[in-house]
Formats: C-alpha cells, sequence, structure tokens
C-alpha cells in the first residue's frame, strides 16, 4: 500500500500511564514495497498484576502471562522487526509512548519514524467525524473477532488501510501518508496548520480538552518550542502523555518578556484551576509569625492569618506560610535550636517553669534565670532568617520589558509586592494610575518579584 517500509504495531497494556504500566502483548506487522514480509505477535509478562478491568477489555489474564517472556527478554526480536521501517498505529504517541519508556528501563533508546493512522483517517476522511478504531469498523463495515487483543486490532488497521486505497486510490494514501510524515508529532485532534502561527515570542500557552475544558496552562520565552515539547515522542513525564492524548484545542496569549509570562501563567492558572497544573493551582490561606512589640507582651509570636498579612507591615512578619501547621513546627524548630521558652513564646499554656526547662531545653526566662529583655532579644535574632522584605520604594513602580521579535512592550505595575496590572501603552498606565486598584497580597507574586528585582532590573518610580 506504501512504498516504504513500515511496521503496523498494536499493543496492549495493564493501563495509560507509560512511566507506571507494562506492556501485557505485542503484534506486528511489516510489509516491504506495499507487501507483507512479515508478522508477530507475544504475550509480555509485565511483572505487575493485571487488573480486572483490563482482564475483561483484553481478555488478557494474570495466567496467560505467568509464563510469558518478559519486555527485556523479547526487546531485540522486537526492534529486528521496527528497524528501518515508520512505525504505524492507530494512536501512535500511546504505543510509541510505552515501547520508549519500556526500552528505557532496560538502558536502551529507541527513536522511529511514526505514523498515526487516526490522524491519516482525518486526513483521508475529513467528512466524518469519529476517527477511533470502533468508528472506522464500522464506518467501512471491518470486522473482527478478537477486538483488543493486539493482533485483531493491527489486522483491523491494515484492512482499514486497504479500503482507503480501494476507495481514495494508491497516490492519495500515499501523499496523505507522505504531509503526516513531514508534520510535527501531534495529537491527532490538533491542526498543524494552527501549531504553525504559534509565534516563537514569549507568552502563555493553553492546552484545552473536551467541552472546553482547560487541561494546562504554562509560560514560555519561546512559546511554539515549548508547545510542541508536550507532543515530543519521548514524554518526560505522565502527565505529558495524558495531556498529549486529552488536548483538542491550543491557545496563547503574547507577552514582552518573561517576567510578563510568569505574571499571567499564575493568575490564569488560580482563575482556571486546570487538572493538570498543581504547582500554581493552590491558592490557599497564608499564616506568618507576628511579634510583640516587646518582652511583656506574653504571648511574644502570634500566628496571624492572611487578613493581617498586609505588606506595609512587613517589617513586623516573619515568614509565610501556607498552613498553620507549618508555622507551628518552624516556631517550634526556632525554639528547639534556640533553647528559647515555648511558653513565653506562645506555643505553651500555663505558669512558672515550662517543661522545657525541666528538661533543660530552655535557658530558664519563664524560671527567672534569664532576663526577659535577653530572651526576646534572642528571639528577634532566631527570626531574621524568616523577615519578610519590607517594600523598599515610596509607592508604585513599574518593570518594563521590550520583545525585540515581537515589538511589543509593556510596563509591569506593582505596589506593596502586590501585582496592580499590565500595560501597553501610556494612556492605559495613566488610566490604571487614576484608579485607586484593592491590592490583594500572592505569595507567588511576592517571590517572583524578589527574585526580578534581585537580577537588577529596570525599575521605574510611578509615585505614591
Amino acid at each position: 500500500m506504501l512504498p516504504f517500509p513500515y511496521v503496523i504495531l498494536d499493543l496492549e497494556t495493564t493501563g495509560t500511564t507509560p512511566l507506571h504500566d507494562r506492556i501485557i502483548e505485542i503484534a506486528l506487522i511489516r510489509f516491504e514495497e506495499g507487501m507483507e514480509s512479515d508478522r508477530w505477535e507475544t504475550l509480555v509478562n509485565p511483572g505487575m498484576p493485571i487488573s480486572p478491568f483490563i482482564t475483561r477489555l483484553t481478555g488478557i489474564s494474570n495466567g496467560m502471562v505467568q509464563d510469558a517472556p518478559s519486555f527485556e527478554e523479547v526487546a531485540h526480536k522486537l526492534y529486528s522487526f521496527l528497524e528501518g521501517a515508520v512505525l504505524a498505529a492507530h494512536n501512535v504517541r500511546f504505543d510509541y509512548g510505552f515501547l520508549k519508556n519500556e526500552y528505557r528501563r532496560i538502558g536502551a533508546l529507541l527513536q522511529h519514524r511514526v505514523l498515526c493512522t487516526v490522524r491519516l483517517s482525518r486526513k483521508l476522511y475529513p467528512q466524518h467525524k469519529g476517527h477511533g478504531l470502533d468508528a472506522i469498523v464500522q464506518r467501512h463495515g471491518l470486522h473482527t473477532d478478537v477486538r483488543h487483543r493486539a493482533m485483531g486490532d493491527v489486522e483491523l488497521v491494515v484492512a482499514y488501510l486497504e479500503v482507503a486505497r480501494r476507495e481514495l486510490g494508491s497516490r492519495q494514501l500515499l501523499d496523505a501518508a507522505s504531509a503526516l510524515l513531514k508534520d510535527p508529532s501531534l495529537p491527532a485532534r490538533l491542526d498543524a496548520a494552527m501549531i504553525d502561527c504559534i509565534p516563537d515570542s514569549p507568552g502563555v500557552y493553553f492546552f484545552y480538552g473536551k467541552n472546553d475544558l482547560p487541561l494546562y496552562i504554562g509560560k514560555s520565552v519561546t512559546l511554539r518550542s515549548r508547545v510542541m515539547s508536550h507532543f515530543s515522542n519521548d514524554h518526560a513525564s505522565s502527565s505529558d502523555m495524558r495531556i498529549a492524548q486529552e488536548v483538542e484545542r491550543v491557545e496563547w496569549t503574547e507577552t514582552a518578556g518573561e517576567l510578563g509570562a510568569l505574571l499571567l501563567e499564575s493568575r490564569l492558572i488560580k482563575e482556571h484551576q486546570p487538572v493538570h497544573n498543581k504547582r500554581l493551582r493552590r491558592s490557599c490561606t497564608l499564616f506568618s509569625l507576628a511579634v510583640a512589640d516587646g518582652p511583656g507582651k506574653i504571648p511574644l509570636v502570634n500566628i496571624v492569618t492572611e487578613e493581617d498579612i498586609r505588606p506595609e507591615v512587613f517589617e513586623h512578619l516573619y515568614g509565610l506560610f501556607r498552613s498553620k501547621t507549618k508555622a507551628i513546627d518552624a516556631l517550634r524548630e526556632i525554639i528547639r535550636e534556640n533553647r528559647l521558652c515555648p511558653r513565653l513564646v506562645g506555643l505553651e499554656k500555663g505558669h512558672g517553669a515550662c517543661f522545657s526547662h525541666q528538661l533543660n531545653r530552655c535557658n530558664g526566662v519563664c524560671a527567672g534565670r534569664e532576663a526577659p529583655e535577653l530572651h526576646f532579644l534572642r528571639l528577634k535574632q532566631a527570626l531574621i532568617p524568616l523577615r519578610l522584605k519590607s517594600w523598599p520604594y515610596p509607592g508604585q513602580i513599574g518593570i518594563r520589558e521590550y520583545c525585540k521579535s515581537s515589538g511589543r512592550a509593556q510596563l509591569h505595575v506593582f505596589n506593596y509586592w502586590c501585582h496592580l496590572g499590565t500595560v501597553d501603552n501610556e494612556s492605559d498606565l495613566d488610566e490604571m494610575l487614576k484608579v485607586r486598584s484593592a491590592m490583594k497580597f500572592d505569595l507567588d507574586t511576592y517571590k517572583l518579584l524578589l527574585k526580578t528585582l534581585g537580577k537588577q532590573a529596570s525599575v521605574i518610580s510611578l509615585g505614591s
């Protein structure tokens, strides 16, 4: 059917995650000059249990693979079938991802040109909506008694290609396959022409799945390259594999630089809560340690919540914690390392000498053996590494970014560590400065701005 050597392959596996799940069956048919030259199938012992769901789906049980060879034992023979050929499969990213990971486990590297017959079906039959194997079987009247067994599914793909050749002609089939081999390796539902429109400039990208649900939001200083990296055949993570399987649409927003991309990414992840974003998705209550004005005010430390964590009083606050438990743990460690009194600091209740003093872990301010002023001074010294940085400017500032490739310029406006907004021109800046925006502190923005200012960013004073 196709003039170059190709192998049509199908795998059955213990699940859908190549970094965790394993292959339980392999089947393939190799073609040379359009004619079948060889075929091979084998069960594979995955070294892990097969779930009842997979057994019901495939008919492959734990007993059937008990005496089967491991992947390592069949890896060389499998490679001999694949060598010098294009690897074709229905949703080839799934099968190729599993093969890559299986070869990686035994210290080998698999690199092959691949052809996705789902994408081929979309090119050949764009008038049809469904291009999964079941849809193709129904559309073309194909038949098998062993659906979801590897060789049965391989034979269905072979039969489908023969139907396409008869209906559309060898030339159209070859042209479509050749075009796909030149295209970047994209998930079946994505349009390569749309991906080509993504610029290699800074910005934020959005992956959407079924029902327009946001799957993932990311940022990069080279948008198109970063988007394509998610679709490499060598999946770096199970998350990338799931994204490639689920993504149906990509959108993007350009920025003038990395800072703008980071700020936009952080805000959008918190707003949309994409299922595959974890690091920036949580927007939880913050806690901090507030120290008393002097040694006579007990407790010496109070754990304050978000409404009291105002950037204008940062000089009195120590540490930012995502839970009260983490704040208490940090304070307890400081008390222990510096032989401070947990009762005076505020972690214990009662009167007189604390329990730590009885264990010789407190210098004894609670028992009259240390001056309260000295104890208070030692507490403040111990907290210095956690002290929040005061806002170092008299009022609002702007940080300018400019992208040479796109000619885009942006000004990011901040006050008291809070991002007030980003503007593209002077009129928008004037409008922003007229409006007194409510400042909401965000820990990720605080950390990002600290890092940016540490790089000696170009700061413009915008007044109070």
